[in-house]
């Protein structure tokens, strides 16, 4: 007979984070810019009781347990009351992407079959739109007060008003913790979006790897922005984090704009910010017009592309340390960090950078391997590259309702990028596994080409794209987008980039372009650009 341990069943609930957080660090502020255009403060006491009124209402509005519960919002007080109510009473919340195209919207809705739609004022036409379409939504939810109410088409429940006859002491529910808790809907750049159902265990062990000192190395003391949205993989599980470690929590509503975001991080002290690398592309060019620093912000986190080597540069000498994030959707979704090791302390600086502008080191729960076509397992030794698997305890299993099957094989999640692993665990990113450029039987990195690219002198944003060579099967396009009133041409970006890249890298052509399209996470949207440039012919072919 099996022997089991003497310890207590105490099941990782995600309701317990907030508990935690409103006895232990019951004053500490949550700020959040508003829909309405003020500022708000609030602590963790009054998020949680305000989050067990969502749960009471919600059980008036006849929820149960299992029920998927929708919000369409940003990131704000009242959006994370909602977030840990409706997991708190057993529901799954499942958070929107409003930037995704209305016939996304409309069918992640319908597939995840939500019965409540919890949604901030900015959404409201956006709702009244789609909602002949939404065949499960029973209550709309105005994530407002009475005075901001406006008129509508819709029979819309004012969120304050709910809230108003339900009790602060309405119990959490029991559950078993890998009952479900969250459910995330992957970008959907090729197919139907496909869904992610987070459970209570998966989210608490991943806010506690994401609290360690080599991650996000949160406590009390942090002041933590996350710029990343609560619909973009549960803000990187900021708010988790902030609830498990008692950190001060700062949110930008609707707003993503550098002086806005720059007068929060300085107002509110920020120490610790996260968001993707376009966010801090606008904030380095907002800094060097207006000769401005950042306050108190001693990290950024960055995640989402590949952070170019220049950008690390560009805020080592603002004292902003970047840390260098992967992960997804699929992993909750921290996968690596790249925090030093003593090893790489040692190194000059330059060597320094060689490492930074990897995407990191696995943290403990999270099992990589790199595999070649045959499913053969590659050495980590930092040169071999192949597709990128892995596995743990807050990795998908199983897509919601049993989509995407093929990416699952042998208890291994495919990531769909082509990675390199070296001796010290650092993980490299060589490319999608869909956009790597196969070039004469060689492939060419069009994440490494945009990372130098975007260095050269007035270039703002690069992108690169295999096209057509009747000799080479594939070659790169190099799209950039030049700085406000720079002047860039092609003859400029291949000097610069001539030295810094292996010889037949170099791109066949260099387009300068307005701008680049991308995806509802914020990521360059190659499969528009391959289709757009199809047939472009390179002046080498």
């Amino acid at each position: 007979m099996m022997m089991h341990g003497t310890m207590q069943d105490w099941p990782l609930l995600v309701s317990k984070l907030i508990d935690h957080a409103a006895i232990y660090h019951a004053n500490r502020e949550i700020v959040s810019l508003s829909c309405e255009g003020s500022k708000h403060r609030t602590n963790w006491a009054q998020v949680r009781g305000r989050a067990k009124q969502v749960a009471g209402a919600l059980r008036r509005l006849g929820m149960q347990p299992g029920d998927r519960i929708a919000t369409l919002a940003w990131n704000t007080w009242r959006h994370l009351e909602s977030w840990y109510g409706i997991s708190g009473m057993g529901g799954v919340a499942h958070t929107i992407n409003p930037r995704l195209f209305e016939e996304q919207i409309i069918y992640i809705a319908n597939h995840a079959e939500d019965r409540v739609l919890f949604f901030d004022l900015a959404f409201v036409k956006l709702v009244e739109k789609l909602a002949p379409s939404l065949s499960t939504i029973e209550h709309f939810v105005l994530l407002t007060d009475r005075a901001h109410m406006p008129e509508s088409s819709l029979n819309l429940l004012c969120y304050e008003e709910l809230l108003a006859g339900e009790s602060v002491d309405e119990p959490w529910a029991e559950l078993p913790e890998t009952a479900p808790a969250g459910l995330c809907y992957t970008s959907g750049t090729t197919g139907n979006p496909k869904g992610v159902q987070y459970s209570h265990r998966s989210n608490v062990l991943h806010a506690m790897a994401a609290a360690a000192t080599d991650t996000f190395g949160m406590g009390a003391s942090t002041v933590v922005l996350p710029i990343a949205p609560m619909y973009h993989a549960n803000a990187w599980s900021i708010p988790y984090v902030a609830a498990l470690t008692g950190a001060k929590l700062v949110m930008g509503g609707p707003n993503f704009d550098p002086p806005t975001l720059h007068t929060l991080i300085v107002e509110e002290e920020v120490d610790l910010a996260l968001a993707v690398p376009t966010i801090w592309l606008g904030m380095m060019q907002y800094l060097e017009k207006t000769g401005q620093t950042l306050g108190k912000l001693n990290r950024t986190a960055i995640g989402g592309s590949a952070v170019p080597r220049a950008m690390i540069e560009a805020y080592d000498k603002l004292g902003v340390r970047v840390l260098q994030l992967w992960g997804m959707t699929e992993m909750s979704p921290l996968g690596t960090v790249g925090a030093g090791v003593p090893e790489t302390e040692s190194m000059d600086y330059q060597q320094q950078l060689d490492v930074r502008i990897k995407q990191g080191r696995g943290v403990f729960g999270v099992e990589m391997k790199i595999v070649d076509d045959a499913g053969q397992e590659l050495p980590r030794d930092g040169v071999a590259f192949g597709r990128l698997l892995v596995r743990g305890p807050w990795t998908v299993g199983s897509y919601f309702k049993g989509d995407g099957a093929s990416a699952f094989e042998d208890g291994w999640f495919d990531t769909g990028d082509v990675a390199t692993l070296d001796p010290l665990g650092y993980m490299q990113i060589v490319d999608r596994a869909k956009d790597v450029i196969k070039s004469g039987g060689e492939w060419v990195s069009s994440i490494d080409l945009e990372n130098v690219a975007v260095g050269a002198p007035g270039v703002a944003e690069a992108c690169v794209i295999g096209v057509h060579h009747p000799k080479w099967d594939e070659r790169p396009l190099l799209l950039v987008v030049p700085k406000d009133g720079a002047e860039v041409s092609k003859e400029n970006v291949l000097a610069y980039l001539d030295g810094k890249i292996a010889k037949w890298w170099t791109p066949d052509d260099v387009l300068v372009v307005p701008s680049l399209p991308h995806t509802a996470t914020g990521k360059l949207l190659k499969v528009a650009l391959r289709e757009q440039y199809k047939d472009y012919k390179l002046p080498t072919a």
